[in-house]
C-alpha cells in the first residue's frame, strides 16, 4: 500500500458505542495507533493516495472515499481552441506562399527549401522545430498514414537513400503543402496518397 500524510481522528468516549466506521469505496485504510487522551480516542492511520478521509460530525461516521481532482474543463477547452486556431493560421499561411520558389538553405520568408518551409511555418506559429527534415523527423513519435491529421508534418525518402530528406505538412484528404525542388520549384499542393510521393511517404509527427 502507498502510504501518504498520517490523518489524526478524534472520537469522544462517550459516542464510542454508537460509531460506526462507513467504508464507500474501495480505498484502504490502516490504523497504526490508538491513545487516550482526554477523555477521546485519537487514531493515526494511513491510508492509500488517491484516498479521502473524513468523519460526519451528525452521526460520527468515518467516510472514505476516493479522491479524483475534478478537471477544469473550461481551460481544456480554451486552449484546444487557442490550438485549433493556431493551426488553421498556419495552414492559411503555408497556403498564402503556394507558388514562392525553392531556394536550396533558404528559410523565408520569400524563399524555401523544402524543411525550411516547414521550420518557418511552425517558428510563425511560436512553436519551435529543427531546421533540417531529418532533424524534424526525430522531434516527435512516428505517426503512419493513417493516424496522420491536419496540420502534421510529413517525412519522405525522395531518394531512396533510407533516410528522410524532404517534409511538408499534411492539409486532409490525401493533401500536403511543401517547397518542392522538382517540376514545381517552389511551394506547391501535393498529392499523399498517388503517384510519386506515396511511395517515399515514412511517418508524421504532430506538434499541435
Amino acid at each position: 500500500m502507498f502510504k501518504i500524510l498520517y490523518t489524526l481522528i478524534s472520537i469522544p468516549l462517550s459516542t464510542l458505542c454508537y460509531a460506526t466506521p462507513t467504508i464507500k469505496s474501495d480505498c484502504s485504510i490502516k490504523v497504526d495507533s490508538v491513545k487516550h487522551i482526554d477523555g477521546k480516542l485519537k487514531f493515526s492511520i494511513s491510508y492509500e493516495k488517491g484516498c479521502e478521509v473524513s468523519m460526519d460530525t451528525n452521526t460520527s461516521q468515518i467516510i472514505i472515499k476516493s479522491y479524483h481532482p475534478k478537471k477544469d474543463t473550461n481551460n481544456t477547452l480554451a486552449d484546444t481552441t487557442i490550438n485549433n486556431k493556431k493551426l488553421e493560421e498556419l495552414i492559411s499561411l503555408a497556403k498564402s506562399k503556394i507558388g514562392s520558389s525553392y531556394v536550396y538553405a533558404a528559410k523565408g520568408p520569400d524563399h524555401f527549401d523544402c524543411s525550411g518551409f516547414v521550420y518557418y511555418l511552425y517558428g510563425q506559429s511560436g512553436i519551435d522545430i529543427p531546421r533540417t527534415s531529418l532533424n524534424q523527423s526525430k522531434s516527435g513519435e512516428q505517426l503512419t498514414r493513417e493516424e496522420i491529421q491536419r496540420g502534421d508534418i510529413l517525412f519522405f525518402d525522395t531518394a531512396n537513400r533510407g533516410h528522410v530528406n524532404h517534409s511538408g505538412v499534411y492539409l486532409g484528404e490525401g493533401k500536403f503543402i511543401h517547397s518542392s525542388s522538382g517540376k514545381a520549384h517552389g511551394v506547391t499542393i501535393s498529392d499523399l496518397d498517388h503517384g510519386f510521393y506515396k511511395e517515399k511517404f515514412r511517418w508524421g509527427i504532430k506538434k499541435f
